[in-house]
């Protein structure tokens, strides 16, 4: 039994060599509200296709790993209701031997990708380690997986409520590069920088297609690309850090922590911000999805 059920157009393109661009579901399940993200499914999928790649939505449904969600199956993803478990790698097995549903986060799309032979992955924002994780070992799985599985990750950063010094340090540890596209910082999610510095830059597609390309002949973990917000959709720097504090305090107030950080966090940002957040958050995701696009093409026109 294979480890994943690719779409037809899926395994075709892996097949013949065109390129893929994996995207997770967890960002349509926990991270928009139902109506907009399947709009936003929808124009993420067109955006991939748009720069010449084929998309392969990913999510587990009745316990089958499937990559490349049919439209109906990416209706049922987004739908009111739809009660899906965040699924992290960990949970992989869990939820597939029991015959579960639920969304794929950065953790297990990457492995879920990697399985079905794709090297391109679009995301929001990556996890990394959490602020007091001295005393707490709150790490995302997401830094430990790209150690491990030689994915292209294109995202915007991570969210300011992170140690993002921390998150850095662990990626240099696991051999892991971070490319900024057209920036020598590294972004913060709503915002294009956080104050810390990318090591290495890229300024086009044919230039990461290079340095991913190059990575893989010497090791196998991944590659970070880091793109930063468009800068007309980047938050208001002000409205962030209120939001960001009240954020803080919330989790603090409530004991949130591990996984449901994240969910919390955006649920605050999104309705204390008047859907500002939301707006980033969908300009920020279709930017990394078409940069990503246009990487693969530029991977596979090089094969």
């Amino acid at each position: 039994m294979t480890p994943v059920s690719p779409s037809g157009e899926v395994a075709d393109a892996v097949n013949s060599g065109r390129p893929v661009v994996a995207l997770e579901s967890t960002i349509l399940s926990h991270g928009l509200p139902p109506g907009r993200n399947l709009d936003v499914a929808r124009r993420l999928e067109e955006t991939v296709r748009a720069a010449g790649a084929v998309p392969a939505t990913i999510a587990v449904l009745d316990g089958e790993a499937v990559v490349g969600l049919s439209p109906a199956q990416l209706e049922r993803v987004c739908a009111p209701g739809a009660d899906l478990d965040k699924l992290s790698l960990r949970d992989l097995g869990p939820a597939i031997g029991l015959g579960r549903s639920g969304a794929t986060t950065v953790a297990s799309t990457s492995a879920l990708a990697h399985a079905a032979g794709i090297g391109v992955f679009a995301t929001g924002g990556l996890g990394g380690v959490h602020l007091g994780a001295s005393e707490s070992w709150d790490v995302s799985a997401d830094l430990g997986v790209l150690a491990r599985i030689p994915t292209l990750v294109v995202c915007s950063g991570v969210k300011s409520v992170l140690d993002i010094a921390a998150t850095l340090e662990v990626l240099e540890t696991n051999s892991v590069p971070v490319l900024g596209y057209r920036t020598d910082e590294f972004p913060a999610f709503y915002r294009r920088g956080s104050g810390h510095c990318v090591p290495w830059r890229v300024d086009d597609p044919a230039q990461a297609a290079a340095v991913v390309a190059a990575h893989r002949r010497y090791a196998d973990s991944g590659v970070l690309l880091a793109n930063p917000i468009p800068a007309e959709s980047e938050m208001d720097r002000e409205l962030h850090d209120r939001l960001l504090a009240e954020g803080l305090e919330k989790l603090r107030a409530g004991g949130v922590h591990g996984q449901d950080v994240t969910p919390v966090l955006l649920e605050h940002f999104h309705t204390a911000s008047g859907g500002a957040s939301l707006d980033a958050n969908e300009a920020l995701v279709l930017s990394n999805a078409r940069l990503a696009a246009e990487i693969a093409v530029a991977l596979a026109a090089s094969a």
